[in-house]
């Protein structure tokens, strides 16, 4: 029977994977960041205390999820785009598994991908996801999926704004390449679903100093349904 990775309950986000995926930041990541780049964390007083929210963070290389976390401090559950689970082999299925992330249909939000977030409000994991979508290393924050706006609203957590720079091209020269990771204030759960996109996208381009182009929402199919969200 093939597994559905899209589906995962909260006894899934225990101890053992929050070891797995603290084991591997402190173990793999943070050694190779340091080693190959001049890596910098700004802004960790912007982190919420005591209370739970979501960690969107613009997306330009596959070392991003490590990086936030390793920012973070805490686990997060990362939405991951479905094909990375079909179309790679059972050791990287496998880690990306026991990581604690998660399938998403981009182009459309699925009950499976809900049922999951609500589980993840029963656990002390963090949601952890990329706005944009794919990777965008085009130094712009333009085509923001509003799927985050929509689970923020239901599940009534702040959005934290994180944004990567430096790792737009992979660098294997030690200690040749710069990489920040700045961490900006929160986003209230409150606005309007338009005000936490142009919020969250304006904050992280000024803070990557990218451009920014604002979403044309009625093109923008994720997650369009709110009542999914009840189901």
């Amino acid at each position: 029977m093939t597994r559905n990775y899209a589906r995962r309950y909260a006894k899934e986000f225990n101890i053992v994977r929050m070891l797995y995926q603290t084991l591997w930041c402190i173990f793999v990541a943070i050694p190779i960041f340091w080693f190959f780049y001049k890596f910098e964390i700004k802004g960790r007083e912007n982190i919420p205390k005591g209370k739970k929210f979501i960690c969107a963070a613009n997306h330009i290389s596959y070392l991003d999820p490590f990086l936030v976390s390793i920012a973070i401090r805490k686990p997060i559950a990362y939405m991951a785009k479905k094909e990375l689970f079909e179309d790679n082999g059972f050791l990287f299925r496998f880690n990306m598994d026991w990581l604690g992330a998660f399938a998403v249909n981009r182009e459309k939000l699925e009950v499976s991908t809900i049922k999951t977030v609500k589980d993840l409000y029963k656990t002390n994991w963090l949601l952890g996801i990329f706005p944009q979508g794919g990777i965008r290393r085009n130094k712009t924050i333009e085509k923001i999926n509003k799927g985050f706006a929509v689970i923020a609203k239901a599940a009534k957590w702040d959005i934290l704004p994180v944004s990567i720079t430096g790792c737009e091209k992979y660098n294997w020269i030690p200690f040749g390449a710069k990489v920040i990771v700045q961490i900006g204030k929160p986003i209230s759960y409150e606005l309007s679903q338009d005000e936490i996109i142009e919020q969250w996208g304006k904050t992280v381009a000024e803070m990557c100093n990218y451009n920014y182009i604002e979403s044309d929402q009625e093109n923008n199919e994720l997650c369009n349904d709110h009542e999914l969200i009840n189901t």
